[in-house]
């Protein structure tokens, strides 16, 4: 029966998801034919909120997550567990409120602090954090009362592709940048949709060495600004107060020097153009509601987006968004902006 696929009844449904719960229950030692049995729940499941539903008032959601966290089970297992239980909270809300209670952070927080844990499974760990809180105030709750995210701030720390932590450590490169990336996104929703205040201010604290990050990273490592970037424009978005913190920590001002380094070769290089964008638009939000524009005159950052909006790299939508940015750093300088800024 784990060669079964999603049909289209609801009886149907039922008896394959029995039938599987059944071979999850009954073959515990046999690794390979549980994980086949979660990838097919996670087959039926996917996108689909009903059988979702189904799954968890037999108990599934239950079972799989317990299997998640058991001590006898083969690791591929657990993190194939972890893998299911975020497709199935992804798809039902209903699931994922059930799955967002301080037991399961406290969990997630300690598989990602233990150092026997592969890191392929920290990885599905911190997607399901990412899931939980998205769009989700009581799961930005838990993941600050539980230590959740104070423990992805430190891995955001280590785990940094260019830091020394991160070289130092004998695993592959690909998955640490994995890694990574997987905890920025998690950060990103931690304080943002729905804008989180606290989770924002606790955020400050990575503020530093960003800074340090965007003086040291690689032209070539595109999706290393764009990951940073949407961080530090999710941190400080609509919030005065972290926004002057990043200004304090110097995060600013090496934000605009960047901005300013590669919007020159905007117009001759695809690469430049399509990160000066990024910085645009993070620069944008970093000073929307505050009068910080204004010191920002001696980087001649006004000119540099004048010379970005002639590139003709930019499309439309992002020619709107430079414009935007430009708008942000005249206003908070008055009608001489312009010439000074």
């Amino acid at each position: 029966f784990l060669m079964l696929k999603p049909k289209s009844t609801q009886k149907n449904i039922v008896t394959d998801l029995s039938l599987l719960l059944e071979c999850l229950k009954f073959q515990m030692k046999c690794p390979d034919l549980q994980k086949q049995a979660l990838l097919t729940i996670h087959s039926i499941c996917e996108n689909k909120e009903d059988n979702v539903d189904i799954l968890r008032k037999m108990g599934g959601v239950a079972f799989v997550y317990n299997l998640s966290k058991s001590r006898i089970v083969h690791s591929d297992v657990k993190e194939t567990a972890l893998f299911t239980l975020c497709t199935l909270a992804e798809a039902n809300v209903y699931c994922k409120n059930s799955l967002s209670r301080k037991e399961t952070f406290t969990d997630l927080g300690g598989l990602l602090m233990s150092e026997d844990v592969p890191l392929t499974q920290k990885r599905v760990s911190v997607y399901l954090l990412s899931v939980l809180v998205a769009n989700n105030k009581s799961g930005q709750t838990l993941a600050q009362t539980t230590g959740c995210l104070d423990i992805l701030l430190e891995l955001f720390r280590i785990n940094f592709p260019s830091s020394k932590e991160a070289t130092l450590r004998p695993v592959n490169a690909t998955q640490t940048y994995q890694l990574w990336a997987s905890v920025c996104s998690a950060l990103c929703g931690c304080v943002n949709n729905p804008q989180n205040e606290e989770g924002q201010r606790i955020c400050v604290a990575v503020f530093p060495i960003i800074k340090t990050w965007l003086q040291q990273i690689a032209l070539s490592r595109i999706e290393i600004f764009q990951s940073i970037c949407s961080f530090i424009a999710m941190t400080v978005a609509n919030n005065s107060g972290v926004q002057e913190s990043f200004s304090a920590s110097g995060g600013l001002d090496s934000l605009t020097l960047a901005l300013v380094h590669l919007a020159s070769a905007a117009d001759t290089s695809l690469l430049s153009c399509q990160l000066s964008v990024n910085l645009s638009k993070t620069l944008s939000a970093c000073i929307t509601d505050t009068s910080l524009a204004s010191g920002l005159a001696q980087y001649g950052v006004v000119s540099q987006l004048f010379l970005l909006l002639a590139s003709p790299h930019l499309d439309p939508e992002e020619r709107l968004s430079v414009l935007l940015t430009l708008v942000h750093c005249t206003a908070s300088s008055g009608k001489t902006a312009p010439y000074t800024v």
